[in-house]
């Protein structure tokens, strides 16, 4: 049986008591039935202004996890709606494998992508929802997105490299998707192993070592 319809009233009601402690948001689970919802399309369910605050507290709950995209189930309110931003930090080597630039901060709202094209890219992921552990998880390596903004204006733009994956894994979350359900199981990995083994541009060794293919 299928949850009801949140209402405005009672969204609204959810996101100002969220709101009104200040400072990041607390991040839920994996395990809580909200992250595995499909988010209720967003039409204007709340005012411009406290869009404008929920959309400022995603920033800064990304911001302090750190991550470099946050979808507004992974802080419990079932709407579509995600921010993402990468500054791309980190070894040059591994950026350049990655196919990682810095990504300026966004918002989407009610996004869809599509494949362009059959390339796929594998590497390892994690997910703010699931904290202490990564997987090798095959992206396409090109997207088509489209969606709006926060202030409705439409959105149709092509996605590419370590882009093309966050913009999927967020899209994902409004689907009631985690990255595990798509990930190479035999990769499954501590944060800890991960840098302790596997901290390399690609994922190649690890694909060797623990025994799966990549695409």
């Amino acid at each position: 049986m299928s949850s009801p319809q949140p209402t405005p009233a009672l969204l609204t009601r959810q996101v100002e008591e969220l709101l009104q402690h200040g400072g990041p948001l607390p991040i839920v689970a994996a395990g809580d039935p909200v992250l595995r919802r499909i988010a209720e399309p967003y039409d204007g369910q709340l005012d411009d202004a406290l869009l404008d605050r929920f959309v400022a507290a995603l920033r800064e709950t990304m911001h302090a996890a750190p991550g470099v995209g946050l979808a507004a189930p992974q802080v419990g309110v079932p709407l579509s709606i995600a921010v993402i931003e990468d500054q791309a930090r980190g070894r040059k080597e591994a950026l350049q494998a990655r196919d990682r630039a810095p990504l300026p901060f966004r918002v989407l709202v009610n996004p869809v992508y599509e494949p362009e094209g059959e390339a796929r890219a594998a590497f390892f992921e994690g997910c703010l929802s699931v904290p202490g552990w990564q997987a090798v998880t095959a992206r396409y390596a090109r997207v088509r997105l489209r969606g709006q903004d926060e202030r409705g204006q439409a959105v149709d733009e092509v996605f590419t490299g370590w882009a093309a994956r966050i913009v999927q894994h967020e899209t994902d979350h409004l689907n009631g998707t985690l990255y595990l359900d798509v990930a190479e199981p035999r990769s499954l990995s501590t944060d800890e192993a991960v840098a302790a083994h596997w901290s390399q541009p690609t994922a190649e060794t690890a694909a060797e070592v623990l025994g799966f293919e990549l695409p």
